[in-house]
């Protein structure tokens, strides 16, 4: 499995994710449409930069009944996306189910990864807020640990977690990393940040970047540090 950098497209419009993907005339990074583009655009979005020749992770993170999380990844999968997402605090019931949904008739099927906990939940707030009394970690690891019992390829989580959820999971089971910042950059609103360097060591496997790239002087410059940092 190779090592990819996706750029966190979190535009408002098609012309304005347009106009930042025509910077790049000699890659075709791997894109991640969020829901505030997807919202704003709908599925044209997905197909037309998928026409571009992009790699596609959709980011809409379903959590629903596992019926109808069944048939939203059924729809999902007709986009012909790369990767997509669930909670997986949904359970293994709902996450088997997003399987079934998202696999077509061919047996193929994107990538399928779960979100752990979001990179804003701090132990704090999942003890006081949502009851969870496990330590965040922990909470972490057993959700990584029920996404792989479900099927599922990987998880969603933060940089430093990575590692654990590699002793946990096993070195195939994916880790999809955001909080990746430059070791000279401004770290914005994420507090569990670490520097593409630092994520391949730790173990990611695929790194999300936002606005290092997006709001660069150069973004296509950023993207190739990102690239060069994080690949090789």
């Amino acid at each position: 499995m190779g090592k990819d950098v996706i750029i966190a497209c979190d535009f408002s419009s098609a012309e304005a994710t347009f106009s930042f993907l025509d910077k790049f005339t000699e890659e075709k990074p791997f894109v991640k449409i969020g829901m505030e583009l997807y919202y704003a655009e709908g599925p044209s979005i997905v197909k037309e930069i998928k026409k571009r020749g992009h790699k596609i992770f959709l980011d809409l993170k379903l959590h629903d009944i596992p019926n109808t999380v069944k048939k939203a990844m059924s729809v999902l999968s007709s986009l012909d996306v790369d990767m997509t997402n669930l909670h997986a605090a949904g359970t293994v019931e709902m996450m088997k189910a997003a399987v079934e949904g998202l696999t077509k008739e061919d047996g193929t099927r994107p990538i399928l990864i779960a979100v752990t906990q979001l990179t804003s939940t701090s132990e704090e707030r999942m003890q006081k807020e949502l009851l969870i009394n496990a330590s965040i970690n922990d909470t972490i690891v057993k959700y990584a640990e029920n996404a792989k019992a479900a099927g599922l390829d990987g998880v969603v989580c933060s940089p430093l977690e990575a590692g654990m959820v590699k002793d946990a999971c096993g070195m195939e089971f994916m880790t999809v990393t955001p909080g990746v910042r430059f070791a000279d950059g401004d770290v914005g609103d994420q507090v569990r940040v670490t520097t593409p360097e630092r994520a391949k060591e730790i173990g990611s496997d695929y790194i999300v970047v936002g606005r290092p790239v997006t709001q660069a002087e150069d973004p296509v410059a950023a993207y190739r540090r990102c690239v060069k940092e994080f690949v090789g």
